[in-house]
Protein backbone atom coordinates (compact mmCIF):
# COMPACT_ATOMS: atom_id res chain seq x y z
CA UNK A 1 0.00 0.00 0.00
CA UNK A 2 1.50 3.40 -1.19
CA UNK A 3 2.07 5.66 1.82
CA UNK A 4 1.31 9.06 0.88
CA UNK A 5 2.91 13.78 1.57
CA UNK A 6 1.16 16.13 0.01
CA UNK A 7 4.35 18.37 -1.04
CA UNK A 8 3.18 22.04 -1.47
CA UNK A 9 6.11 24.26 -3.06
CA UNK A 10 6.57 27.65 -2.44
CA UNK A 11 2.73 28.79 -1.28
CA UNK A 12 4.63 32.04 -0.30
CA UNK A 13 3.65 36.11 0.46
CA UNK A 14 5.68 37.29 -2.75
CA UNK A 15 3.69 35.42 -5.61
CA UNK A 16 0.36 36.90 -4.39
CA UNK A 17 -1.01 40.29 -5.70
CA UNK A 18 1.19 42.95 -3.85
CA UNK A 19 3.50 41.07 -3.26
CA UNK A 20 7.52 41.18 -5.24
CA UNK A 21 6.77 38.11 -8.04
CA UNK A 22 2.59 38.42 -8.39
CA UNK A 23 1.50 35.12 -10.43
CA UNK A 24 -1.17 34.61 -12.68
CA UNK A 25 -3.85 32.91 -11.07
CA UNK A 26 -2.15 32.27 -7.60
CA UNK A 27 -5.17 32.72 -5.54
CA UNK A 28 -7.48 29.85 -7.25
CA UNK A 29 -4.41 28.00 -7.34
CA UNK A 30 -3.89 27.99 -3.59
CA UNK A 31 -7.36 27.84 -2.72
CA UNK A 32 -6.92 24.28 -4.83
CA UNK A 33 -4.26 23.68 -2.83
CA UNK A 34 -5.97 24.17 0.05
CA UNK A 35 -8.70 21.60 -0.88
CA UNK A 36 -6.35 19.00 -1.12
CA UNK A 37 -3.95 19.49 2.08
CA UNK A 38 -7.27 19.47 3.72
CA UNK A 39 -8.15 15.98 2.60
CA UNK A 40 -4.69 14.89 4.02
CA UNK A 41 -5.21 16.06 7.38
CA UNK A 42 -8.55 14.53 7.13
CA UNK A 43 -6.56 11.34 6.26
CA UNK A 44 -3.76 11.56 8.88
CA UNK A 45 -1.32 11.62 5.82
CA UNK A 46 2.22 13.74 5.63
CA UNK A 47 1.91 17.69 4.77
CA UNK A 48 5.47 19.09 4.08
CA UNK A 49 5.94 22.84 2.66
CA UNK A 50 8.57 24.00 0.99
CA UNK A 51 10.00 27.56 1.73
CA UNK A 52 11.90 29.13 -0.95
CA UNK A 53 14.65 31.93 -0.21
CA UNK A 54 17.16 33.06 -1.57
CA UNK A 55 20.35 33.78 0.10
CA UNK A 56 20.91 37.49 -1.54
CA UNK A 57 19.20 40.25 0.74
CA UNK A 58 18.62 42.02 -2.72
CA UNK A 59 16.98 38.85 -4.56
CA UNK A 60 13.94 40.14 -6.69
CA UNK A 61 11.68 38.26 -4.38
CA UNK A 62 12.22 35.88 -1.23
CA UNK A 63 14.19 37.91 0.32
CA UNK A 64 16.09 36.01 3.37
CA UNK A 65 13.75 36.76 6.75
CA UNK A 66 11.08 38.78 4.58
CA UNK A 67 7.40 38.59 4.83
CA UNK A 68 7.47 37.72 1.15
CA UNK A 69 9.01 34.90 1.79
CA UNK A 70 6.63 33.24 4.51
CA UNK A 71 3.97 30.80 3.75
CA UNK A 72 0.77 32.31 2.57
CA UNK A 73 -2.28 32.48 5.36
CA UNK A 74 -4.32 30.51 2.38
CA UNK A 75 -2.26 27.11 2.93
CA UNK A 76 -0.32 27.66 6.30
CA UNK A 77 1.24 24.76 8.04
CA UNK A 78 0.26 23.69 11.48
CA UNK A 79 2.78 23.25 14.32
CA UNK A 80 3.15 19.35 13.60
CA UNK A 81 3.93 19.69 9.65
CA UNK A 82 7.57 19.74 8.06
CA UNK A 83 8.47 23.21 6.83
CA UNK A 84 11.52 22.73 4.55
CA UNK A 85 13.85 25.63 3.74
CA UNK A 86 15.46 25.70 0.24
CA UNK A 87 17.55 28.00 -1.76
CA UNK A 88 17.45 26.14 -4.64
CA UNK A 89 15.36 25.38 -7.62
CA UNK A 90 14.80 21.47 -6.68
CA UNK A 91 13.16 20.95 -3.14
CA UNK A 92 15.54 17.77 -2.11
CA UNK A 93 19.07 19.81 -3.23
CA UNK A 94 20.82 20.80 0.28
CA UNK A 95 17.51 20.40 2.14
CA UNK A 96 16.02 17.40 4.53
CA UNK A 97 12.91 16.67 2.29
CA UNK A 98 14.55 13.04 1.22
CA UNK A 99 15.05 12.31 4.91
CA UNK A 100 11.56 13.85 6.05
CA UNK A 101 9.98 11.67 3.42
CA UNK A 102 12.23 8.39 3.79
CA UNK A 103 11.45 8.64 7.65
CA UNK A 104 7.68 8.58 7.45
CA UNK A 105 7.95 5.37 4.86
CA UNK A 106 6.92 8.08 1.81
CA UNK A 107 7.10 5.96 -1.41
CA UNK A 108 3.87 8.39 -3.31
CA UNK A 109 3.99 12.24 -3.48
CA UNK A 110 1.71 14.91 -4.54
CA UNK A 111 2.43 18.06 -5.93
CA UNK A 112 0.71 21.33 -5.56
CA UNK A 113 2.30 24.57 -5.65
CA UNK A 114 4.26 27.41 -7.58
CA UNK A 115 6.17 27.68 -9.75
CA UNK A 116 4.75 25.70 -12.21
CA UNK A 117 8.06 26.02 -14.64
CA UNK A 118 10.57 25.88 -12.41
CA UNK A 119 9.69 24.70 -8.64
CA UNK A 120 7.10 22.65 -9.44
CA UNK A 121 8.59 21.05 -12.34
CA UNK A 122 11.87 20.75 -10.34
CA UNK A 123 10.33 19.06 -7.44
CA UNK A 124 8.24 16.74 -9.70
CA UNK A 125 11.18 15.67 -11.87
CA UNK A 126 13.49 14.94 -8.60
CA UNK A 127 11.12 13.07 -6.92
CA UNK A 128 10.99 10.47 -9.81
CA UNK A 129 14.48 10.19 -9.90
CA UNK A 130 14.24 9.58 -6.14
CA UNK A 131 12.29 6.72 -6.86
CA UNK A 132 8.98 8.45 -5.17
CA UNK A 133 5.34 7.54 -7.22
CA UNK A 134 4.45 11.34 -8.39
CA UNK A 135 1.05 13.13 -8.73
CA UNK A 136 0.78 16.55 -10.06
CA UNK A 137 -2.55 18.77 -9.24
CA UNK A 138 -2.25 21.20 -12.67
CA UNK A 139 -4.88 23.37 -11.59
CA UNK A 140 -3.32 23.71 -7.68
CA UNK A 141 -0.34 25.51 -9.49
CA UNK A 142 0.27 28.63 -10.96
CA UNK A 143 3.17 30.54 -12.96
CA UNK A 144 3.71 33.98 -14.47
CA UNK A 145 4.02 35.25 -18.54
CA UNK A 146 7.93 34.90 -19.55
CA UNK A 147 9.34 36.11 -22.48
CA UNK A 148 12.17 34.57 -24.67
CA UNK A 149 14.14 35.72 -27.84
CA UNK A 150 11.76 38.14 -28.20
CA UNK A 151 8.44 36.53 -28.04
CA UNK A 152 5.95 36.47 -24.90
CA UNK A 153 4.58 33.88 -23.58
CA UNK A 154 1.43 34.02 -21.73
CA UNK A 155 1.14 32.62 -18.22
CA UNK A 156 -1.39 29.99 -19.53
CA UNK A 157 0.65 28.43 -22.22
CA UNK A 158 3.94 28.52 -20.34
CA UNK A 159 1.38 26.56 -17.57
CA UNK A 160 0.44 24.22 -20.31
CA UNK A 161 3.68 23.35 -21.62
CA UNK A 162 5.15 22.45 -18.54
CA UNK A 163 2.31 20.51 -17.31
CA UNK A 164 2.50 18.40 -20.56
CA UNK A 165 5.77 17.88 -20.84
CA UNK A 166 5.66 16.25 -17.19
CA UNK A 167 2.58 14.12 -18.34
CA UNK A 168 4.10 13.01 -21.46
CA UNK A 169 7.06 11.65 -19.59
CA UNK A 170 6.68 11.96 -15.58
CA UNK A 171 3.79 11.42 -13.41
CA UNK A 172 0.31 11.48 -13.90
CA UNK A 173 -1.04 15.82 -14.12
CA UNK A 174 -4.96 15.88 -13.34
CA UNK A 175 -7.06 18.37 -11.74
CA UNK A 176 -7.47 18.48 -8.31
CA UNK A 177 -11.45 17.20 -8.44
CA UNK A 178 -9.96 13.81 -10.23
CA UNK A 179 -7.32 13.81 -7.27
CA UNK A 180 -10.13 14.52 -4.62
CA UNK A 181 -12.60 12.20 -6.16
CA UNK A 182 -10.76 8.96 -7.04
CA UNK A 183 -7.09 9.77 -6.47
CA UNK A 184 -6.91 10.44 -2.55
CA UNK A 185 -7.94 6.97 -1.47
CA UNK A 186 -6.73 4.61 -3.73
Amino acid sequence: MDKKALVVVDIQNDYFPGGRWALCGVEEAAAQAARVIDRFRERGDLVVHIRHEFKDENAPFFRPHSEGAQIHESVENRADEPVVLKHFINSFRETDLKAILDRHGINEVVVVGNMSHMCVDGMTRAAIDFGYKTTVLHDACATLDLAFNGVTVPAAQVHAAFMAALAFGYAPVISTDEYLAGRADG
